[in-house]
């Protein structure tokens, strides 16, 4: 499986205020540029603190396109897939409507009515891990299903767990020309942070776009 991770961040690397609300951080051409990565993709993945927060549908907005993939034998919105260890999601999300297939990574831990009940809302439920959803179990479930390229779209925590499993192959960074500051803002990677090892980037590419800049990157093996 093919991981594309694309995020929207501040010059200070914030994905949002400390009150962790939806920040319009982008502008209608990085939009366009989201929704191409998207069309491309099998899947998008968010994790369930976005779900919480911003109710996303997290469809393809440009019709073409949607066109374009049932044109080719494809779903026309790709498949959404939340990492909910808990089985938070409600059960009215906007995720579990019938523009697409919904999966949740639950984690063993997730008692069974509560996956039965995001069940009967249309999700097809995946259990990975134990306490906790096991990404690189979850992924490989994913590609059974025929996932062979992913978008990750947040938040932090997840995109911190994705780079922390080794699991992301390219970063997609908008950067745009505002500071947000606050130490208690989430940022692009959370969690416990890198410590004695880095995931290696390397730049592969810049595109200005709206006020800001796209930043492109491969992720090579390993850390240093």
């Amino acid at each position: 499986m093919y991981v594309v991770v694309n995020a929207a961040a501040s010059v200070d690397g914030k994905l949002s205020t400390r009150r962790r609300e939806q920040l319009r951080i982008s502008g209608p051409e990085d939009f366009d540029r989201m929704d191409r990565i998207r069309a491309a993709a099998d899947a998008v993945l968010v994790g369930v603190g976005t779900v919480l927060a911003d109710d996303p549908g997290l469809t393809i907005k440009e019709e073409d396109r949607r066109v374009g993939r049932l044109t080719n034998g494809r779903p026309g919105n790709p498949a959404r897939v939340v990492a909910d260890s808990t089985g938070r999601t409600p059960t009215d999300a906007r995720i579990l409507d019938d523009e697409a297939t919904t999966y949740l990574l639950v984690a063993a831990a997730t008692p069974t009515d509560r996956r039965e009940a995001l069940r009967a809302a249309g999700a097809e439920v995946i259990v990975a891990g134990e306490e906790r959803v096991d990404l690189a179990e979850g992924f490989a479930a994913l590609a059974d299903r025929g996932v062979d390229r992913l978008m990750v779209e947040g938040g932090g925590e997840l995109i911190a767990s994705c780079f922390d499993a080794g699991l992301v192959d390219e970063l997609q960074l908008y950067v745009g020309s505002l500071v947000v500051g606050g130490r208690d803002a989430p940022t692009l990677a959370d969690g416990d942070g890198f410590v004695d090892a880095f995931p290696r980037l390397e730049l592969t590419g810049t595109e200005r776009l709206d006020d800001g800049i796209v930043l492109s990157y491969d992720v090579l093996d390993g850390r240093r």
